[in-house]
């Protein structure tokens, strides 16, 4: 906690975050229910969780972009206040059109969020409070899960339509505010404050985005941390699809159970990130390489107990258990990749890191969709789990905690000599 008493302007991104977040879960929350009660189809519900994944893939070159070359929390201001914008035709009417339509824009938008909000981090604080940031992160994004799918819920039954788009609007405007830069460079020096983007080989012309790409993939450890993360998408990706089939068909439960044991995985989650930003001197690597192989045990107990039991409390119990490790696999694997990269690569880095989730969950779900009436869903679940674990072996193999040496690519960029090295910039 002491990361939030230190560095003012990761506070102010921190509380914007949480706020944020539980807008996002409001959204989250009603828009299906909104799809479902227009089509009364399964298959229009499920419709609406992938085109959420393909505006990323189109967005993500432009995302990438945008993070290197304008002034990051300017950007975030901007992304906010447009989401914002684009709730109002929600206001018009739960029209199928209108709601596909704003699950697209939404996920597109967020794309250029979240890319930019991953760059501007290790700026905010040194290197070694980042592991600790990235778990308050994701302790932010557990509480507005829980918090914000109660209140769609709830919003929804209540009030309709207007009342997500009120709560989810005022949600990005406070956002806005509080993540606006704080510290203006004094006229006539070096835009070096936090969030301010230096010039990097986009805008000197020396490298294009495929080039830029391909010295990323040119490095093991982030060639390693990207393929963790395509193996766990296309696990998280089996386990949307799945999850509802396992909890009614295997342990024979209502709606109702189906969402106590998918909430309560945040009650774990939130736990593993107050245990994180609590710890020091953990490595992100391991962190991520043990986390996914807990996780996988974890699932792989889960999918096979039913032979045994199917008594509800033990269920909860173990999904409380595998949100400890859920939170830790994000944040492990968010700082490793923000260890091994400059100021100047991250914005393409987790613009590719969008992609590659959301083609991984993509795979995961179709793959589910195409085979779970074909054979049985155990087999399915039990590859999810086996997933989760070669990805723990490839992490805590190839994953590495390692910074590169920025000097190379500054002298390319022609950066000038009074930038602040990626270790050492902070808030101070």
């Amino acid at each position: 906690m002491n990361v939030l008493r230190a560095h003012r302007d990761f506070r102010r991104l921190w509380v914007a975050g949480f706020i944020s977040d539980t807008g996002d879960w409001m959204l989250l929350v009603a828009l299906p229910v909104l799809v479902y009660q227009a089509t009364g189809s399964t298959l229009g519900t499920a419709f609406a969780f992938l085109i959420e994944l393909i505006p990323v893939l189109a967005v993500t070159p432009f995302a990438g972009r945008l993070a290197e070359r304008r002034n990051r929390p300017a950007l975030l201001v901007a992304v906010s206040l447009i989401q914002a914008a684009f709730l109002l035709p929600l206001l018009a009417g739960a029209h199928l059109p209108i709601l596909y339509g704003v699950i697209a824009t939404q996920a597109a938008l967020a794309c250029v969020f979240d890319t930019t909000k991953n760059a501007l981090l290790p700026t905010l604080v040194p290197a070694r409070d980042l592991l600790t940031a990235n778990s308050l992160i994701g302790l932010n994004q557990n509480l507005g899960r829980l918090l914000g799918a109660s209140l769609g819920g709830l919003a929804l039954a209540g009030g309709g339509v207007w009342t997500i788009v009120v709560g989810d609007a005022a949600s990005f405007l406070l956002c806005a505010a509080l993540v606006r830069n704080p510290h203006p460079a004094p006229p006539g020096t070096p835009r070096s404050e936090p969030g301010a983007s230096e010039p990097g080989p986009s805008e000197q012309g020396t490298a294009t985005a495929r080039v830029r790409t391909a010295e990323l993939l040119a490095r093991r450890p982030i060639r390693a941390g990207l393929a963790v993360l395509a193996l766990t998408a296309v696990a998280q990706g089996l386990f949307i699809v799945l999850f509802v089939v396992f909890v009614a068909r295997t342990l024979h439960g209502t709606a109702a159970e189906n969402g106590v044991l998918r909430g309560v995985q945040a009650i774990g989650a939130v736990t593993g990130g107050l245990l994180l930003a609590r710890s020091g001197g953990t490595r992100p690597a391991r962190l991520t390489g043990w986390s996914c192989l807990l996780f996988g045990v974890i699932a792989l107990t889960v999918w096979n107990l039913p032979h045994a039991t199917s008594w509800e409390p033990v269920y909860v119990a173990l999904f409380i258990a595998i949100g400890v490790p859920s939170v830790g696999m994000v944040s492990g694997l968010t700082s490793a990749l923000q260890l091994a990269t400059a100021e100047g690569e991250r914005g393409p880095l987790f613009a590719l890191v969008g992609a590659v989730f959301s083609a991984g969950q993509a795979a995961g779900m179709i793959t589910a969709g195409l085979l779970g009436e074909r054979i049985a869903i155990g087999w399915l679940l039990d590859a999810q789990g086996v997933l989760s674990l070669l990805g723990g072996a490839v992490a805590l193999r190839w994953l590495s905690d390692s910074a590169p040496d920025p000097a190379p690519r500054d002298r390319r960029a022609g950066l000038k000599s009074g930038a602040l090295s990626r270790r050492t910039r902070s808030t101070g």
